[in-house]
């Protein structure tokens, strides 16, 4: 009889890390894992610091045998996007089924139970997928509980405004947080402007937000109107939403975070 593998993977956000607090004296041969893009912020880095120290247990962390920068070159400068999510499949899915190899796996998500969404998870047969918070009825409200009793505490991005972990030029982003990505860390929205091509030619041009190069908006008029739009379209919202219990509006939680179409094992 194959001995059952039980692995979690982290991505430095916050429900993948308050469901590894949660899980962490359940299951005690845990496997901890964090597939490592390269890409990813320094704050995320020092965060899952913080998290192995808590959970006591070292988090294994796997890289791809060729980075992204290879793989870049490899596509002809071709750029991910939400319909072409390379970088998620050879920098996160493929060194996680590599690392599980043909074992039976279950895989521990960080799914809440008042979330209705499915992701990119792997979908080899021998691994399942679990959803604890599900199973145990923890919410948002749950999740936030957790990390500040653990006083692990939020993933520190959140607070200049980022709303998911991830490569620091994930497509998944918003105009308004290109522009805090380039108030915050400048050097980072060089690098991922730079992997930016422009081209007259038919299907030549590569831009990371389809709406507005990056050359572009980083432009002063442009930072100007992405702000005055984010701040009008922040205001309706808040208008027009439902009432959400104190803990989310203390602790910041927003539509824009609600409706991401997240890669699960990058942005939990």
């Amino acid at each position: 009889m194959k001995t059952v593998r039980h692995i979690l993977s982290l991505s430095g956000g916050k429900d993948s890390t308050a469901l590894a607090l949660f899980m962490r004296d359940k299951v005690k041969d845990m496997e901890y894992v964090f597939c490592d893009t390269g890409k990813e912020l320094n704050e995320t880095y020092e965060y899952l610091n913080r998290v192995e120290a808590y959970l006591g247990k070292k988090i294994i962390w796997l890289n791809a045998e060729a980075g992204f920068d290879h793989w870049i070159d490899v596509f002809g400068g071709y750029l991910p996007g939400p319909n072409s999510r390379w970088c998620t499949k050879l920098l996160k899915l493929k060194p996680f089924e590599d690392y599980v190899k043909d074992d039976e796996i279950v895989s521990y998500v960080g799914i809440r139970a008042d979330e209705d969404r499915v992701g990119y998870i792997s979908t080899k047969p021998n691994i399942k997928a679990v959803f604890p918070f599900k199973d145990y009825g923890i919410d948002y409200a749950g999740v936030m509980k957790i990390l500040e009793e653990s006083g692990i505490g939020l993933p520190p991005y959140l607070k200049w405004g980022r709303t998911h972990s991830g490569c620091f030029f994930c497509f998944f982003q918003k105009q308004i947080e290109w522009v805090r990505l380039l108030e915050t860390y400048p050097k980072m929205f060089d690098e991922a402007a730079a992997y930016e091509k422009q081209n007259d030619e038919p299907g030549k041009t590569f831009t990371w937000n389809q709406d507005m190069p990056l050359c572009e908006l980083r432009k002063p008029e442009n930072i100007a109107k992405i702000k005055s739009r984010y701040e009008q379209n922040r205001v309706r919202r808040m208008e027009n939403r439902p009432n959400k219990r104190l803990v989310e509006v203390l602790a910041g939680m927003t539509d824009i975070e609600e409706e991401r179409p997240a890669c699960l094992i990058c942005q939990l």
